[in-house]
This record gives structure tokens, sequence and C-alpha cells, in this order.
């Protein structure tokens, strides 16, 4: 199973930024996705965004289209999600994941079984 670590979470003002980064063991970024997923009090765990190993194909749930980019640096197996403009809507518990298997792209939004799975960064957004 692949060891992913988040960091970067926080309390922001509503309009500010964060940026999230997900570190993965050596071969994380080399197959499947890593996807980002949040879990707000009383709501499903979402998809927020997603990218492909194979090509990089992206994926963006509605709600952050515009305000959040996923990036990766393989070199640093590392993938990052730098969140602007947040809004008081955005707080949870955010987590990254990746799969062996998985596709992602503006089409295909990730699954929520992903094989593994990273502890979890608390996002705050308040004035």
């Amino acid at each position: 199973q692949e060891h992913l670590v988040e960091s970067g979470g926080g309390l922001v003002q509503p309009g500010g930024s964060l940026r999230l980064s997900c570190a993965a063991s050596a071969f994380s970024l080399s197959y499947g996705a890593i996807g980002w997923f949040r879990q707000a009090p009383g709501k499903e765990r979402e998809g927020v965004s997603c990218i492909s190993n194979s090509d990089g194909s992206i994926y963006y749930a509605e709600s952050v289209q515009g305000r959040f980019v996923i990036s990766r640096d393989t070199a640093k197996n590392t993938v990052y999600l730098q969140m602007d403009n947040l809004k008081p809507e955005d707080p949870g518990v955010y987590s990254c994941a990746a799969d062996p298997d998985s596709y992602c792209s503006d089409s295909d939004p990730p699954h929520p079984d992903f094989a593994s799975w990273g502890q979890g960064t608390q996002v705050t957004v308040s004035s």
C-alpha cells in the first residue's frame, strides 16, 4: 500500500489561499491516479480534484473550478493542491489518495474507493 502524508491545512479567512501537499512513496506517481477528497460535517466524501499519472489529465469538481489547481512534482514524489479564493463552503478534512488502476479527467471523476489514503489535513475558512 502506498504511504501518503498530507500537509498545508490550516485556518484562512474567506478569499485567502492555502497550498496542500501530498508526499507519496517512491512508486505512487508512476501509475494510476492521485486525487484530493474532502469531507465536511454532515456531508459525504467529495472528490475535489484528481490527476492521472499516464497523461496528466485532470479533474476538478464544479464547485472549485477556476479556484483550485492540482499539480505534481515527480522528482519529489509530491502532488499539490493550490487553493485560492477559499469560500466558507470549502472547509473540511482534505485527504489525498492514490490508486494503481484509476484514471481521472474532466469527464471521468475519481471514484471514492482509491487503494491508499493519507491521514487528512484540516482546512478551516473563517473570518
